[in-house]
């Protein structure tokens, strides 16, 4: 991709179509007093991912689930930054720098990893406090036409239930975004919007 989009001070978000998934991807920069985080990169050429970047080191880069690798080992090699996420998320190969992560860690200060059982394999939800609260989601939950903003498929998960049952630990954090690994960003009343499509899924 060739460009990124800066939706508040300390993120930013990139995406492009894959063709060999068949889907929109999205990918998401975190930046933090300590550095950034990249989501569920993509490649971004280079003078983007310059700007992007800007001065502050890469501290981490964070795996949502067993899908989700895409660029994750080059920019991880590129910026000798360590891949962030849960065991489940790597089951063909030991990564040296893997930094696993269970649920309710603190990958930095103030941004949080829940697991979300039942969707796919090694899946994660993040909070990022800051700045009214942003969620960053893996594959849980979409946003994009014809769906809307709703769940993942019940073919495309390993439990339904579960998966809805687990995505309500997030209602304990408070956001005002959710951007996501598959969809546009909701930049308003997120939590709000999440606590709407839980209670209408009982």
């Amino acid at each position: 991709m060739s460009d990124f989009d800066r939706i508040a001070s300390n993120i930013a978000i990139w995406h492009g179509y894959d063709s060999a998934v068949k889907a929109e991807l999205y990918s998401t920069c975190l930046g933090t007093s300590g550095g950034n985080y990249l989501i569920d990169p993509i490649p971004l050429e280079s003078e983007a991912l310059s700007e992007l970047v800007g001065s502050k080191s890469v501290a981490g880069i964070i795996v949502t689930n067993c899908n989700h690798h895409r660029a994750s080992a080059e920019f991880a090699e590129k910026f000798s930054a360590p891949l962030f996420g849960r065991t489940e998320a790597f089951p063909n190969k030991a990564e040296p720098d893997l930094k696993r992560v269970a649920d309710g860690d603190k990958i930095y200060d103030e941004l949080t990893a829940i697991d979300i059982e039942g969707a796919v394999e090694g899946e994660i939800a993040l909070n990022y406090a800051p700045d009214d609260g942003t969620f960053i989601i893996g594959d849980a939950l979409i946003n994009f036409e014809p769906y809307g903003f709703t769940f993942l498929p019940a073919k495309y998960c390993s439990n339904g239930k579960q998966m809805r049952r687990s995505l309500r630990k997030l209602l304990a954090f408070k956001a005002k975004r959710m951007l996501f690994s598959h969809g546009t960003p909701i930049l308003s009343d997120a939590s709000e919007r999440l606590r709407s499509l839980l209670d209408g899924s009982l």
